[in-house]
């Protein structure tokens, strides 16, 4: 179902050009969950036993680093090796969502910009970007691995930051969960939920975003007039 855009009523105009944007990856950038879940099932099986993986469960911490939500949901941290690996034999599944790559082209031409954020690590993060050709559209590409508190905390976010050489005034962070937008908020960057993934709509937008897009085509339109470049 299609959402439209959303201006949150915290919003406030900005006072200073928009300069880069950090992405989550999964569910913002790419569609992965069909991955995920399947290799959550088989490191499920294999470390912990039979019986049916609480994927919806996992789902409910999606942003955080693997270990953390292991720790959360009181799972084998064992857990991670055959996620991993899964994740990778499977990542040839990974598509981008529609109107991404032209998104990510846009935003170049604009001269914006652009980093990643994720819970993956940086490695696998990547990984998948080179395999889907758009690695080099981004600046940087930072894993939770990479820094010492990985969402919510600001820490992945700062970090786009300095490397881009920006200040948190100057841009914003795309996000589908919650610790995302957390995040953001923590490092001082305007939040901007995106609704287009498999992301709970509802609890997003009860997290308080400072804006909500649709579709990557209402980003755009929210980074180029909205939130004027």
């Amino acid at each position: 179902m299609h959402v439209p855009t959303v201006i949150m009523p915290t919003a406030t105009p900005r006072e200073h050009p928009l300069r880069a944007v950090v992405f989550d990856l999964d569910g913002v950038l790419v569609d992965s969950f069909a991955v995920m879940r399947e290799a959550f099932s088989v490191a499920y099986a294999e470390v912990v036993g039979p019986g049916p993986a609480p994927f919806e469960e996992y789902e409910q911490h999606l942003g955080r680093y693997f270990p953390d939500i292991m720790r959360i949901m009181d799972l084998p941290l064992a857990m991670e090796g055959p996620f991993v690996r899964e994740s990778y034999r499977l990542a040839g599944r990974v598509t981008m969502f529609d109107g991404i790559p032209d998104m990510l082209a846009d935003l170049r031409r604009r001269g914006l910009r652009m980093s990643v954020a994720t819970g993956k690590s940086g490695p696998r993060a990547r990984s998948l970007l080179d395999n889907l050709g758009v690695l080099d559209l981004f600046d940087h590409v930072i894993g939770s691995d990479e820094v010492a508190r990985p969402k919510p905390a600001p820490d992945i976010v700062r970090r786009a930051l300095d490397l881009m050489g920006v200040r948190a005034e100057e841009a914003v962070m795309v996000g589908d969960a919650v610790t995302d937008l957390a995040s953001a908020r923590a490092a001082g960057v305007t939040s901007i939920a995106a609704l287009w993934g498999e992301c709970d709509a509802q609890r997003l937008l009860a997290a308080g975003p400072d804006l909500a897009a649709g579709s990557p085509d209402e980003l755009i339109t929210i980074l180029t007039a909205t939130v004027a470049v």
